[in-house]
């Protein structure tokens, strides 16, 4: 679920009401564009049912070409956007030669060794 460039929503962490806007649901329902253009111009808001945080909206690092996906993890730590772009020379390098089934079969070890 796609969330666009500019913003990603994370996991609270403790401590974080003081320094942040505060939203009840109702509230961020009702007036959701007005709020997500508060953080397009770099404001964070803390949501609240009723009085028990549940999430944060962040706006997501300027600058950064990352796809939403990615600017989601990047938000919460969970990966780091690119340092530099890859040089037109690693683009000509061959592909590696090994079947799919073995790709495949690599990918979905690694899943569940991270499980």
């Amino acid at each position: 679920m796609p969330f666009g460039s500019k913003m990603a929503i994370i996991a609270i962490r403790p401590g974080l009401e003081d320094d942040v806007r505060t939203v009840n649901v109702a509230d961020l329902k009702n007036r959701l564009s007005a709020y997500l253009k508060q953080v397009r111009e770099g404001e964070e808001i803390l949501i609240k049912d009723r009085t028990d945080p549940i999430a944060l909206i962040i706006p997501l690092p300027a600058g950064n070409d990352v796809d939403a996906d990615v600017g989601v993890l990047v938000a919460s730590g969970k990966a780091r956007p690119p340092r530099a772009s890859l040089s037109p020379a690693f683009w000509a390098l061959p592909a590696p030669r090994i079947p799919l089934v073995r790709a495949a079969g690599a990918v979905s070890a690694d899943r569940d060794e991270s499980a």
